[in-house]
């Protein structure tokens, strides 16, 4: 990777129960394609693991990152959010448990790479993915800053 690499975002959210198809075609596409020279980051529903063919491929198409945060620390971050209609019932912590039980098993197959998020800033967070990266050969380490040695600014 060249240093001046842009990355690509795609986010998605599910409402509806076709959603998981569309999303299951996008992410087909999505790893078609943009190319290498332009690397590609992106971010998954949790319910994108459900299906077999969506974890073979992401699994066989990419790298994958798991993101892995506890029931509670989810909580934590989600107890105000109204946008998620899994979470909108009696009892939202018990169905995050739920759905940790049913899913981090699956995504733990299909990632390659699984990160603890904790309650690290968003700042640590990227730099541990960062690492992880080089680590694999997947990044340039000229491209990941080094939490040691200060970074010298061009003059």
């Amino acid at each position: 990777p060249e240093a001046n690499t842009s990355f690509n975002t795609r986010s998605r959210s599910a409402a509806s129960p076709g959603w998981r198809s569309t999303a299951a075609n996008s992410r087909r596409s999505v790893s078609a394609g943009p190319s290498s020279t332009c690397p590609l980051i992106s971010t998954t529903g949790g319910g994108a693991v459900l299906r077999e063919a969506n974890r073979r491929a992401l699994r066989e198409s990419s790298t994958v990152i798991y993101l892995r945060s506890t029931p509670e620390e989810l909580m934590r971050r989600l107890r105000h959010d109204t946008h998620r209609p899994l979470l909108q019932v009696r009892d939202p912590q018990r169905k995050l448990r739920e759905l940790f039980a049913a899913r981090d098993p699956l995504y733990r197959r299909c990632a390659h790479y699984v990160i603890e998020t904790g309650r690290p800033s968003v700042a640590t967070l990227v730099n541990m993915v960062l690492m992880q990266l080089e680590l694999a050969g997947l990044v340039d380490p000229s491209l990941v800053p080094s939490p040691v040695e200060p970074r010298l600014e061009a003059q």
